[in-house]
Order: C-alpha cells, then structure tokens, then sequence
C-alpha cells in the first residue's frame, strides 16, 4: 500500500480512539451529577446545599491540581513509586498511550474527581467546608496520583504484574479508604448511635434524587469502564466492556435487594440502589479480562456483600451516611481479587484466574496490590486528617450541625420557601 495512505489511514484510526475517549471523558464528568444526587439524596435537606458545593469543588480542585503536578506524579517518569517529570504538561511530558497528550489528560482528570468525590459521601453533614477543601486538594494532588503511578504509571505493582483494568483499586478503593478514614477522625453524627451502641436511621431526604443519581453513574460508567480502552479497535473489545459492566450493576441491583429483603423483610431501594453501585465498582478492575458469566457472579456477590458490610460499619460505631466505604473501599478490593478468580489470559491477563486454571499466582499479586493500596491511602488520608484535626478543625460545631451546614457553611437553603425542621 502507499505509504501515504497507510498514514492516512494511521491517522483516521488515531482520530477515531480520540475522539471515543472524548466522549468517554464526557460521560465520566456527568458521574460528578450522579454522586451529588446520591449523595445528597441520600442525606437530610439541611445539607443539600454543602453536598454540591464540595462535589463542585472537588472536580475544580481536581482539575488544577492534576495539571499542575498530579499528572506528573502519576504518569511521569521518574522511580517506581512516583513519577518526577511533566509537572504544568509542559512540552515533553510523557504520553504513555498513541493519543493526543492532552485528550489522555482529560480522560484521567475526571477519574481523578471521581476518586476525591467518593468521600464527600462518607464525611457528609458534620465536616467543615474548609477542612474538607484542605482534604480534596491533597488527595487530587498527591496520594491518588501516588497509587494510579503505582498501577497505571508503569510503578512497581504494574512491574509485579497486577491488574486494575478501569480503577476498583485506583479510584474506588482509594477513595473508599479516605473516607473511611475521613469518618473514622470525625465520629458519627449526633443521633446517629443509640446510648446502648445499637444505631437510629437518618433517612435521606430524597430518594427519589437519590435513584436519578445512581441511573447516571450507571450511565457514566460505560464511559468509565470501556473508555479506559482507549482505542476503538474493532470494536469487541468495549463491546464486552460495555456488557460486562452492565450485567454486573444488574445483578449486583438483584442481589442487595434479595439480601436486605431477606434479612429485613423489605425490599429497600436505597440499598438496592447501592447494590447497583456496588456491582459497577466490582467488575471495573476485571470488566475487560472476564466472561458476561462471571461479571453477573462479581455483581450478585458485590450485591451481597454490601449489605453485610453496610452493618458492619453501623455495628463498628462508624458512620457513613451513603454507605460509600461499602461499596468503594470494600468492594473495590473486591473487584480487584475478582481479576485474579475469574480473569482469562485469552483476554489479555498474564496468568488465568484461579477459577480458570491458573492457580493462585495472579489473585496473589491483586492481593497484595490491593493491601499495599489500602494501607498506604488509610495511613495517608488518617495522617492527612489527623493534622487538619489539630489545626483548623475538621469538625462543624453541635449546634451548626443541628441547624444544618447549609446555613452555617454557605448561609443559604437549598429548598427556599419551604420550612427545614432541623432538631436532629
């Protein structure tokens, strides 16, 4: 063929992964949408106002920080722990894929939002807005960017061989993680624990919004999910990304609900809703290495344990209002081992999973992946809130709280006109 219509056709292929990664990076920024519904759906009224303005403000940060230096320390080169070059995307910075530079910048952006926005949720309605701004900047501009250079910048667990296809590891459970810790510097929220330990539901204030919420990250994680393929191809690749990721919220949806209907009698929706959530987070890390079978057995199981979860956090005195270490931290490890049960080299793996007959070789390196994970963001994110504790505060005073940190943070409503009882 002629050399110039080979490049031609080069060039066509190039436009194309661009412009699909694009369009991917789109639907992952409405997910911000997604988790301020949830989150604020989730939560009393009073609050409504202070939810949005920390998720707004975690995606702004975000995208500051990860041009000013987060980039850098995730995708730089440098040692196998951090990278130290490309800090402002200056000429040169290094561009680990055939993309535009600055359109696989946009892609990791907004999961570098998304993994700030997880602890919105699991602080909410009793952290002060400053103390939270203080948190959201660290975790964009170092300690995520530390763990995806780990597993995505070429760092030392991507030399091991380990696996986290579109983030359970490096988004979700990082951001789960934070929050636990974030929840843990704070204490639960006044009326949360009965004096004898057993714990009082607060329940949202809409969960109509709530479901709204969880319908759009469902639908942004088909951009999160099959966009992390930054390449169209033929097209079968994200095809069964796509499937995959779906079939999991599916019965990770099925299997919360039969869980919590058994267990309580009801078929709750809010943690239905989390099922869904949960299975999503569950097959993102194996969403490209596994068979539709057993992406519906990582969601049913991804279902199931966030219901048993969720009670262990009330059971621990640890409060978190929607459930986000449940389904971040606890089944993002989930997802990640599930690289290593159900995973096929056919599909891309160095190793078969263990159900496969591979052994245990690769769910021994997502096991230690996901510890050293887990460990390295509880002892960061605990050291970061720990110094903000000391200093500035993290903690809103009783009667802001009671009052609602909508007039005490922003000094607005979010339902003006309509009268907020506020005693609890």
């Amino acid at each position: 063929m002629d050399p110039e219509m080979t490049q031609k056709i080069a060039d066509i292929g190039v436009g194309l992964d661009t412009v699909w990664v694009l369009v991917a990076a789109v639907l992952v920024f409405l997910m911000q949408a997604g988790f301020a519904m949830v989150e604020s759906g989730f939560t009393r009224a009073k609050n409504a106002v202070n939810i949005m303005m920390k998720n707004l403000m975690d995606f702004c940060l975000a995208s500051v920080l990860f041009f000013v230096c987060g980039y850098a320390f995730m995708f730089g080169t440098g040692t196998p722990f951090i990278g130290t070059s490309g800090f402002m995307m200056v000429e040169g910075t290094n561009n680990p894929t055939g993309l535009p530079l600055l359109a696989f910048w946009i892609f990791q952006v907004v999961f570098c939002g998304t993994a700030a926005t997880i602890v919105s949720g699991a602080v909410a309605e009793r952290i002060k807005f400053s103390a939270y701004l203080i948190y959201s900047a660290i975790i964009s501009a170092v300690v995520y960017p530390i763990v995806g250079h780990w597993i995505w910048g070429g760092g030392w667990l991507a030399e091991m061989g380990f696996f986290d296809f579109a983030g359970s590891t490096v988004v979700h459970a990082t951001g789960g993680w934070a929050g636990l810790m974030g929840a843990i510097f704070l204490g639960p929220r006044i009326g949360k624990f009965k004096s004898d330990g057993t714990p009082n539901v607060i329940p949202g204030h809409n969960i109509p919004i709530a479901s709204l919420g969880v319908f759009l990250l469902w639908f942004g994680w088909f951009g999160f999910n099959a966009g992390s393929n930054l390449a169209v191809g033929d097209g079968a690749a994200i095809s069964l990304i796509s499937v995959n990721t779906s079939l999991a919220a599916a019965t990770g949806a099925i299997g919360a609900m039969i869980t919590v209907w058994i267990k309580f009698g009801k078929p709750d929706l809010s943690m239905s809703l989390n099922g869904a959530l949960a299975g999503l987070v569950g097959i993102t890390a194996p969403c490209a290495f596994v068979s539709p079978t057993a992406a519906m057995l990582i969601g049913v199981i991804a279902g199931v344990i966030v219901v048993f979860s969720v009670g262990l956090f009330d059971k621990l005195k640890i409060d978190d209002p929607v459930g986000a270490v449940s389904v971040h931290g606890i089944c993002g490890v989930w997802g990640t081992l599930a690289v290593g049960i159900w995973g096929q080299k056919a599909l891309g793996l160095p190793n078969d999973g263990l159900f496969n007959g591979g052994g245990v070789a690769q769910l021994g390196i997502q096991a230690i992946g996901s510890v050293a994970c887990t460990i390295f963001t509880m002892v960061a994110m605990g050291l970061v809130f720990f110094i903000i504790k000391q200093t500035i505060g993290l903690r809103v005073e009783a009667d802001e709280e009671l009052r609602g940190l909508d007039i005490g943070e922003h000094g607005m409503e979010s339902y003006s006109g309509f009268q907020i009882f506020a005693n609890e």
